[in-house]
């Protein structure tokens, strides 16, 4: 898939919901979203990544933490251990998701494409070998696609989108310079 998927959760997002979740690219949650792995509360083991997914998002110790108690992860606490990229107020989720699709839909398609499939070929990879997939990936990029002058203009109309964009909502990770 050359797209990336934008996860928007506004409830509730348990067991295999979380596994749902895990697989999208980018998650944006409304201030009701929850989290909760619930496999071992209900005696079944995840067949759809949740072992791989969640230590990937949150770090090993809280996914097994998460996976073992059952407890739920209120939506701020799942931004601040990086499940989710962002906590908008429930009523500004799905224009939220919508503008962060907007914002993707105006960059260079190839890029985007190219940039998403980098992204899932080094997160299966050792450090080692990340490193060597971007480096290739890079080579091949600037022999194939390389437009300077594309760039340039590029460069040029992300400072005046940004110069006129309203200030970030707190929430946003941007607000916070991250």
């Amino acid at each position: 898939m050359s797209t990336p998927i934008i996860g928007a959760i506004n409830g509730p997002a348990v067991t295999g919901g979380l596994e749902l979740a895990l697989a999208c690219d980018m998650l944006l949650a409304s201030t009701r979203a929850t989290f909760a792995d619930t496999h071992a509360r209900v005696g079944i083991m995840p067949g759809w990544g949740m072992s791989v997914l969640l230590p990937a998002a949150v770090g090993q110790r809280r996914a097994v933490q998460m996976s073992l108690s059952g407890n739920y992860v209120d939506a701020d606490t799942a931004l601040a251990w990086g499940l989710v990229n962002a906590v908008v107020p429930h009523d500004q989720l799905l224009a939220t998701a919508v503008a962060l699709a907007g914002d993707i839909a105006g960059a260079d398609p190839a890029a985007v494409g190219q940039l998403l499939a980098l992204y899932r070929r080094t997160t299966s990879a050792t450090t080692d070998q990340a490193w060597d997939i971007e480096a290739a990936t890079s080579r091949a990029w600037w022999r194939e696609h390389m437009d300077r002058s594309a760039v340039g203009d590029r460069a040029s109309s992300i400072t005046d989108r940004d110069a006129a964009r309203p200030a970030p909502h707190p929430a946003d990770p941007a607000a916070a310079g991250n």
